[in-house]
């Protein structure tokens, strides 16, 4: 009733009287229209917000479920990453392993190399040695007997022979007899 009195001083300095009979003034009427238009629109826009409250809660459940399956998803990357990146050091521990030991055996193998080459070399030198040894030996027999052949052939007289040839049938004669 207050509200009304302030509503009709309002409209008095308006020049506007406010009628207090409720019946004359189809206040009741006014009430009773808004009363039943709040419970109309109560109904129906409290079904349209229900309805919303359902699909907004549905959304929100939805994006939950999501966010649980990306989180789900997100651990078992990590987990694999974590795997896979364990794969990796292996990996590489045995690339680094089998570097490490090929070149070893490449070392090894390159020494074994060069002493098979070095005793090659030694026997090739010796070889060489022998030869150049055998064909001194030769020239020097050679040297030797031409130098006998000359002395003889210059010293080397007919009696000489003669009595060479006598003392080597001589001694053919005794080793016979024996």
């Amino acid at each position: 009733m207050l509200i009304f009195n302030l509503i009709g001083q309002q409209y008095l300095s308006m020049n506007v009287s406010f009628n207090s009979n409720f019946l004359e003034a189809n206040v009741l009427n006014i009430v009773l229209l808004l009363s039943g238009l709040i419970y109309v629109l109560k109904q129906f826009l409290g079904s349209i917000l229900s309805l919303r409250q359902e699909k907004v809660l549905f959304a929100i459940n939805e994006s939950e479920e999501r966010l649980k399956q990306a989180t789900e998803r997100l651990d078992e990357a990590e987990k694999q990453l974590a795997q896979t990146q364990i794969i990796v050091d292996q990996i590489i521990a045995e690339a680094q392993t089998t570097a490490k030991n090929v070149s070893q055996s490449i070392l090894d193998q390159g020494k074994i190399d060069i002493e098979r080459l070095t005793l090659s070399s030694k026997d090739s030198i010796k070889y060489a040695e022998s030869q150049v040894r055998q064909q001194i030996q030769q020239q020097i027999i050679d040297l030797a007997i031409k130098k006998v052949s000359i002395k003889l052939s210059n010293e080397m007289t007919s009696s000489l022979q003669n009595r060479i040839i006598d003392t080597n049938i001589m001694q053919l004669k005794d080793n016979i007899n024996i």
